[in-house]
């Protein structure tokens, strides 16, 4: 359970104004210089000390990943920090309200992450429909530039950085970090292949970082309050606090920052009031955004919400978008409509992807009405193993593990509707 004086996020619900002076109150840009004094490898060496993993989804160790930037410019060519902004994955919405209401956090961020990997400039990539957001995000960028927070001589460190923010398009295949690299040069959001890793050719051919917004809008407040503070939240490898997401079928849905770790139960009770018709009503959860494998209630109810916990129980943290299922979803028909998404939302660059995903979603149609044959729920199984590793970007495995989680947890759900649609003569042939 987190205490309220370790919370970072004070102005989630946007209570306070957004504004400089207000941020300033909640203790943003609170000796930045002094921060930056300590110097590039020191800052990288307290994240690296505070355990903070990625907060986009994957988990990576945020320390490590800075470390991979050069530290000598190659061939004179400048190093930049992108921060993933775009924000697409059904379920999540806690980047909007860092961004609504904290928006300084992150430009602060942005600045010492920046520095630590002696970026020249950040940019922020925002989700085209985040329209008033970017609006505040502009309005926090250039309050920052006329204090001098940012631009020449950043904050008095001597220090050059720029931050520009770009408005994406509504693309979600643009939150694959290649993908937003190639948007913000200019050209269609499609994967590159990997090697090189942006670290070594990113935006412009130049070293690159791409980070998650809460991933960076925390830094500041871990490095006044100290690496080993962070560390002492949350369970081991598994550190901080994380922003929750939770949506569904629970009393009163919301976005709450608490410690990574939290079990479930207590997640839901403490902060949503419960599910939706209590305990016994409960029938799934997708613990992570809509690209995790769902979890069935009896697995889910006690499980610790970080990225071991979840793992342990054939899903994965993800963004933190837990979206609850009760008893009067048809599940077959809620994980058919993910299908759909993924089939929309692929940029068909990759033949698995682009015809696969098509597939899988008009097979899971067919499993939603009943209007299949028993043997085709292993062929969309089978299916869904030869589209997922064979993509260049995960959105291949994003669209088969949601249907993977669906076979492994309702299979009877699925054979039940085929059985009752084909009638007698099949009813007899199962039993």
């Amino acid at each position: 359970m987190l205490d309220d004086k370790d919370r970072i996020f004070t102005n989630l619900y946007g209570f306070q104004p957004w504004n400089l002076p207000s941020a300033q109150k909640r203790g943003d840009w609170d000796g930045t210089k002094g921060i930056m004094a300590r110097g590039q490898d020191q800052i990288i060496e307290d994240v690296k000390a505070s355990g903070l993993r990625g907060r986009g989804g994957a988990g990576f160790p945020t320390g490590m990943k800075w470390s991979f930037m050069p530290k000598e410019p190659k061939d004179g060519r400048p190093n930049f920090l992108v921060i993933n902004a775009d924000e697409s994955e059904p379920g999540s919405c806690k980047d909007r309200e860092i961004i609504r209401h904290d928006p300084h956090k992150l430009i602060e961020g942005a600045l010492i992450a920046g520095f630590a990997m002696r970026a020249r400039a950040a940019y922020i990539y925002i989700r085209g429909e985040y329209i008033r957001e970017a609006e505040v995000l502009f309005a926090a960028v250039a309050e920052a530039y006329d204090q001098g927070f940012i631009g020449k001589n950043a904050c008095g460190s001597g220090y050059d950085f720029d931050v520009f923010v770009h408005r994406g398009a509504g693309a979600y295949i643009c939150g694959e970090e290649t993908a937003m690299l190639e948007s913000l040069e200019g050209k269609k959001g499609q994967p590159r292949l990997k090697p090189p890793f942006p670290a070594g050719a990113g935006l412009y051919g130049c070293p690159t970082t791409v980070n998650n917004v809460e991933s960076i809008a925390v830094v500041p407040t871990i490095l006044r309050r100290g690496a080993a503070w962070f560390a002492g939240i949350g369970n081991p490898k598994n550190e901080g606090t994380k922003l929750f997401q939770i949506s569904g079928h629970v009393n009163k849905p919301c976005v709450v920052e608490d410690a990574m770790g939290i079990p479930f139960r207590e997640l839901i009770e403490k902060h949503c009031g419960g599910v939706r018709g209590g305990w016994d009503n409960l029938l799934a959860v997708i613990p992570g955004g809509s690209s995790v494998p769902l979890v069935p209630a009896s697995q889910i109810i006690d499980a610790p919400m970080d990225f071991d916990g979840l793992k342990a129980v054939g899903s994965g943290l993800g963004t933190a978008a837990v979206i609850v299922m009760d008893k009067s979803t048809d599940i077959v028909r809620a994980i058919s409509r993910l299908s759909y998404f993924y089939k929309h939302e692929s940029c068909g660059q990759c033949t698995p992807c682009r015809e696969g995903t098509g597939w899988m979603w008009r097979v899971m149609e067919r499993l939603r009405t009943g209007d299949a044959d028993i043997s085709e729920i292993d062929l969309l199984q089978e299916v869904t193993k030869q589209v997922e590793g064979h993509t260049i970007c995960a959105l291949g495995d994003a669209a088969a593990w949601p249907i993977q989680g669906l076979i492994k947890h309702f299979r009877p759900e699925i054979e039940r509707r085929i059985i009752e649609r084909g009638g007698p003569a099949l009813l007899e042939a199962a039993e």
